[in-house]
Protein backbone atom coordinates (compact mmCIF):
# COMPACT_ATOMS: atom_id res chain seq x y z
CA UNK A 1 0.00 0.00 0.00
CA UNK A 2 1.03 3.43 -1.00
CA UNK A 3 1.81 6.56 1.12
CA UNK A 4 -0.84 8.20 -1.50
CA UNK A 5 -3.23 5.81 -1.02
CA UNK A 6 -2.82 5.88 2.55
CA UNK A 7 -3.03 9.14 2.80
CA UNK A 8 -6.52 9.10 0.99
CA UNK A 9 -7.85 6.82 3.13
CA UNK A 10 -7.11 9.37 6.01
CA UNK A 11 -8.19 11.95 3.84
CA UNK A 12 -11.39 10.21 3.34
CA UNK A 13 -12.01 9.48 7.26
CA UNK A 14 -11.26 12.59 8.05
CA UNK A 15 -13.98 13.56 5.37
CA UNK A 16 -16.86 11.05 6.95
CA UNK A 17 -16.35 13.01 10.48
CA UNK A 18 -16.51 16.06 8.28
CA UNK A 19 -20.30 14.38 7.31
CA UNK A 20 -21.41 13.93 10.51
CA UNK A 21 -20.38 16.87 11.63
CA UNK A 22 -22.67 18.31 8.74
CA UNK A 23 -25.32 16.20 10.21
CA UNK A 24 -25.29 17.23 13.64
CA UNK A 25 -25.49 20.94 12.50
CA UNK A 26 -28.02 20.20 10.48
CA UNK A 27 -29.94 18.57 13.47
CA UNK A 28 -29.29 21.67 15.66
CA UNK A 29 -30.91 23.64 13.16
CA UNK A 30 -33.73 21.62 12.55
CA UNK A 31 -34.20 21.45 16.38
CA UNK A 32 -35.42 25.06 15.90
CA UNK A 33 -38.50 23.98 13.44
CA UNK A 34 -41.74 22.75 14.96
CA UNK A 35 -43.16 19.66 14.55
CA UNK A 36 -45.65 20.91 11.73
CA UNK A 37 -43.02 22.35 9.53
CA UNK A 38 -43.06 20.78 6.17
CA UNK A 39 -40.51 18.41 5.07
CA UNK A 40 -39.18 20.85 2.43
CA UNK A 41 -38.26 23.25 5.63
CA UNK A 42 -35.87 20.22 6.91
CA UNK A 43 -33.76 20.64 3.90
CA UNK A 44 -30.75 23.60 5.48
CA UNK A 45 -27.34 24.12 3.85
CA UNK A 46 -25.96 21.89 6.49
CA UNK A 47 -28.17 18.82 5.76
CA UNK A 48 -27.81 19.34 2.12
CA UNK A 49 -23.58 19.77 1.97
CA UNK A 50 -23.65 16.58 4.29
CA UNK A 51 -25.37 14.40 1.93
CA UNK A 52 -23.21 15.91 -0.81
CA UNK A 53 -20.05 15.27 0.78
CA UNK A 54 -21.03 11.87 1.39
CA UNK A 55 -22.21 10.66 -2.28
CA UNK A 56 -18.59 12.61 -3.16
CA UNK A 57 -17.04 10.34 -0.53
CA UNK A 58 -19.09 7.12 -1.85
CA UNK A 59 -17.00 7.51 -5.13
CA UNK A 60 -14.36 8.03 -3.55
CA UNK A 61 -14.20 4.99 -1.82
CA UNK A 62 -14.68 2.80 -4.98
CA UNK A 63 -11.97 4.07 -6.47
CA UNK A 64 -9.67 3.43 -2.74
CA UNK A 65 -11.21 -0.16 -2.83
CA UNK A 66 -9.91 -0.27 -6.99
CA UNK A 67 -6.28 -0.79 -5.32
CA UNK A 68 -6.71 -1.44 -1.83
CA UNK A 69 -8.29 -5.19 -0.56
CA UNK A 70 -11.33 -4.24 1.57
CA UNK A 71 -9.79 -5.99 4.86
CA UNK A 72 -6.83 -3.47 4.48
CA UNK A 73 -8.74 -0.19 3.69
CA UNK A 74 -12.07 -1.08 5.86
CA UNK A 75 -10.08 -0.41 9.35
CA UNK A 76 -9.41 3.26 7.86
CA UNK A 77 -13.45 4.27 8.06
CA UNK A 78 -12.48 3.51 12.26
CA UNK A 79 -10.16 6.28 11.89
CA UNK A 80 -13.64 8.73 11.79
CA UNK A 81 -14.94 7.33 15.20
CA UNK A 82 -11.89 9.33 15.85
CA UNK A 83 -11.49 12.58 14.05
CA UNK A 84 -15.63 12.53 14.50
CA UNK A 85 -15.14 13.32 18.34
CA UNK A 86 -12.12 15.73 18.03
CA UNK A 87 -14.19 17.50 15.30
CA UNK A 88 -17.11 17.72 18.01
CA UNK A 89 -14.72 19.05 20.66
CA UNK A 90 -13.28 21.51 18.92
CA UNK A 91 -15.91 22.60 16.75
CA UNK A 92 -18.89 22.31 18.80
CA UNK A 93 -17.43 22.34 22.17
CA UNK A 94 -18.61 18.95 23.48
CA UNK A 95 -16.50 17.56 25.82
CA UNK A 96 -14.48 14.15 26.12
CA UNK A 97 -12.94 12.90 29.36
CA UNK A 98 -9.12 11.97 29.57
CA UNK A 99 -10.53 8.04 29.28
CA UNK A 100 -12.54 8.65 26.00
CA UNK A 101 -9.32 10.22 24.90
CA UNK A 102 -7.61 6.59 25.67
CA UNK A 103 -9.96 5.27 23.81
CA UNK A 104 -9.13 7.07 20.91
CA UNK A 105 -5.45 6.29 21.08
CA UNK A 106 -6.64 2.90 20.89
CA UNK A 107 -8.59 2.88 17.95
CA UNK A 108 -5.77 5.06 16.21
CA UNK A 109 -3.11 2.11 17.22
CA UNK A 110 -4.95 -0.61 16.23
CA UNK A 111 -4.98 1.05 12.60
CA UNK A 112 -1.41 1.70 12.81
CA UNK A 113 -1.23 -2.08 13.59
CA UNK A 114 -2.98 -3.56 10.51
CA UNK A 115 -1.23 -0.33 8.11
CA UNK A 116 2.07 -2.02 9.16
CA UNK A 117 1.44 -5.80 8.84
Amino acid sequence: MTNSLILTMIFYSLGMAGGQLLFKLAAMHLAQRTPASSVISYLNVYLVSGLFLYGLLTMLWVWILRSVPLSKAYPFVALSFVFTPMLSKFVLGEQLSPGYFAGLALIAAGVVVIVRT
